[in-house]
């Protein structure tokens, strides 16, 4: 398959076809988009415009996000139409939400055969099953990146109820939590997805996040799954690269500007 095909089926299955637990979604002639109950994931996932309607077709949406008080995003990806689009959403008052995300593909028809069979000495991987064990997780998502990552407990702790939806592992050295990553598996779709791959400082280069990233891409290709996604980090995108995964496309999420965020 080359990078044309895998495209189209990205945005095909991962941002035409796909549901989110515990979100509503809306298909219109224009957009596909997600909302979810506060405090919210609400999110425009996919859109056919041309260069006629952007402007009504934004104005549109604002109307429905809007009453609903919560933060809202529009994410824009390089291979998306019309080039104007980012401008346009621009002036009616969104702004770029973070860097641009470098989107990576790996074909698991050819695995990489470099990864690490087992942990490094010392360091025991486990797998997060229980919505009760998720504290290791936030503490080490926490001090990686600061902020308040206590609605993993919710998210990822609703998510693991879902049976095969979910796989989340920690690294642990000398018992110590100092890794975390978890994968999703989409029903009915040949993509899964990689997040977190977070690793606290004083624990890095010790092949942790690399440690994780095998775990990962065993599951995947034992449940069938034929790519894995990730939302590359300037951190992890070379590590990733490295093992076969390579660019797909970039996004850049435009948020609205007209509500406080909550």
């Amino acid at each position: 398959m080359n990078a044309a095909e895998i495209l189209a089926l990205y945005d095909r299955e991962q941002r035409i076809e796909i549901e989110y637990p515990g979100t509503i979604k809306h298909t219109t002639p224009h957009v596909v988009r997600f909302t979810r109950p506060a405090p919210g994931m609400n999110f425009i996932q996919y859109h056919r415009l041309d260069g006629a309607d952007i402007d009504a077709v934004i104005a549109e949406q604002v109307a429905y996000f809007s009453p609903l008080d919560q933060p809202f995003t529009w994410k824009v990806f390089a291979h998306d139409g019309p080039p104007a689009l980012a401008g346009r959403l621009v002036a009616a008052g969104f702004a770029p939400d973070g860097d641009p995300g470098v989107v990576m593909v790996l074909d698991l028809a050819a695995p990489p055969a470099d990864l690490p069979p087992a942990a490094p000495p010392g360091v025991e991987i486990r797998r997060i099953t229980r919505r009760e064990q998720l504290g290791d997780v936030i503490a080490i998502m926490e001090e990686v990146w600061g902020g308040d990552f206590a609605w993993i407990t919710q998210r990822l702790g609703d998510h693991l109820e879902i049976p095969g939806y979910l796989s989340v592992y920690a690294a642990y050295v000398d018992g110590a939590p100092a890794c975390a990553s978890w994968i999703y598996f989409s029903p009915g779709s040949q993509f899964a997805s990689l997040w977190g791959g977070s690793t606290i400082e004083r624990f890095r280069r010790r092949g942790l996040y690399t440690a994780l990233l095998a775990r990962r891409v065993r599951e995947a290709t034992e449940r069938g799954y034929r790519f894995l996604l990730i939302d590359a980090s300037a951190m992890s995108q070379p590590i990733v690269a490295g093992h076969g995964f390579r660019e797909l496309t970039v996004q850049v999420d435009y948020e609205w500007q007209g509500k406080a965020k909550g």
